[in-house]
């Protein structure tokens, strides 16, 4: 019949919009993407670097841990762990997966101070923290203590979020620059002992892994809604099927450093 493909397509559309809009965002598990869209991981294996130091930490702290699952991958924890969180339901996830291993899960704003007395850990670590208070990490670690953390560099995915934003100015471009963190916990009075940037190649299979996406990753087109930005979506959905996968770009940096011992 004439027309029905392209009926065909438009259901096709609506079905992966539908889904990705319904499925849980909790949490930082991204498992619902594979076989929908791939990001390639950086070199220095941010999990497996930071279970080695935990396993060697007496007291540590986990900034910002969204659901506790990188934390909980950990095979040993510290004889003290404790995780901060911000949002609702990821505390509730947070401590139903961290308080069996005996960590502790504390509800805080993100935002200075941090809830702890001072030289409280060894150790700290943040993955993709949205706001690294360097001085209250300094201040929160014992003299000699490590901050470990991996962190969004600048412009990541930006190919995605100019689509729908269109281009971003220069000071959002520049953002979350690796040498401004270097600088802010020199600043705080910290030693930095190992800063690396890679730029990684990721791709979007459907449109359905697009939504999933930004509705997870909140900060990124700030308020998505599929019915605000449907025009672009279905734009997007045969670009997609016509072109093949969307490609972007995610920066990422490792970024240690050391509270100095004190004289």
């Amino acid at each position: 019949m004439p027309g029905s493909s392209e009926e065909e397509e438009r259901a096709r559309f609506e079905a992966l919009v539908a889904e990705a809009a319904a499925v849980s965002v909790d949490g930082w598990d991204f498992s619902w993407l594979d076989g929908r869209a791939t990001e390639q991981r950086p070199s220095w294996g941010y999990a497996r670097a930071m279970a080695d130091r935990l396993g060697r930490a007496q007291a540590a702290l986990d900034i910002q841990t969204g659901g506790g699952e990188v934390l909980a991958s950990a095979p040993k924890l510290p004889p003290v762990t404790v995780a901060t969180e911000s949002w609702p339901p990821n505390i509730a996830r947070a401590t139903a997966l961290l308080h069996p291993r005996g960590a502790v899960v504390v509800a805080d704003a993100d935002e200075p101070p941090l809830p702890f007395g001072d030289a409280a850990f060894d150790l700290v670590v943040s993955r993709h923290p949205v706001t690294t208070w360097w001085a209250e990490i300094a201040r929160v670690l014992k003299p000699g203590g490590t901050y470990f953390s991996q962190q969004v560099g600048p412009a990541s995915v930006f190919e995605l979020v100019e689509y729908f934003l269109g281009p971003r100015p220069p000071e959002a471009r520049g953002a979350r620059d690796p040498q401004r963190a270097r600088a802010d916990a020199e600043a705080a009075g910290l030693d930095v002992v190992d800063l690396r940037p890679e730029t990684l190649r990721t791709e979007f299979f459907d449109i359905g892994a697009v939504v999933y996406f930004l509705r997870k990753v909140i900060w990124m087109v700030p308020g998505f809604t599929v019915e605000q930005y449907r025009p672009q979506l279905a734009a997007l959905h045969h670009l997609i099927k016509t072109e093949g996968p969307f490609v972007a770009h995610t920066t990422r940096f490792l970024i240690e450093a050391r509270k100095p011992q004190q004289p």
